[in-house]
C-alpha cells in the first residue's frame, strides 16, 4: 500500500481520492465507472472471491470485452503483488511517508499492524 498510494499521488489521484476508496459508492469524487472499477476489485480480491457477473456486465456498457478482460489482468497483478510481498514479509520502506497511505483491511487471519503516531494511515 506504500509503493501504492505513491504511485496514485504521482499520476494525479489525490489524497483525497485515496481517503474515500473505502466509500467509493457514497463519494462524489469517482465517475461510475471508476466506481465500477473498484467494486470489481473489491470482489475479485475478496476471499473466497466474490460475484463478479453483475459488475462485469456492469462494465461492459463502459468498456469493451477486451478493456475488461485487461481490468481484470490489472487487478489479478496486483492482488497477487500485495499476497506474495505479504507472505513475504515485505513491509513499507516510506515512499508514502509524510503523506496519505491506503490501509488494507484489516481480516481475521492477519497479524495487527500498528500505524503511526502522526495518525496519517502510515504502518509502523
Amino acid at each position: 500500500m506504500d509503493i501504492g498510494s505513491a504511485v496514485s499521488r504521482a499520476i494525479g489521484i489525490t489524497e483525497d481520492e485515496l481517503a474515500d476508496l473505502g466509500r467509493h459508492r457514497e463519494s462524489d469524487r469517482f465517475t461510475e465507472l471508476e466506481k465500477l472499477a473498484i467494486d470489481f476489485a473489491v470482489a475479485m480480491t475478496d476471499t473466497p472471491v466474490g460475484n463478479t457477473d453483475d459488475v462485469r456486465v456492469a462494465l461492459l456498457a463502459h468498456l469493451t470485452k477486451g478493456q475488461v478482460a485487461e481490468l481484470a489482468a490489472v487487478i489479478a497483478w496486483e492482488n497477487h503483488r500485495a499476497r506474495l510481498n505479504r507472505a513475504l514479509g515485505v513491509r513499507a520502506v516510506g515512499f508514502s511517508d509524510g503523506a496519505y497511505c491506503v490501509l488494507p483491511e484489516r481480516s481475521a487471519t492477519t497479524e495487527p499492524d500498528r500505524v503511526r503516531a502522526d495518525g496519517r494511515g502510515h504502518r509502523a
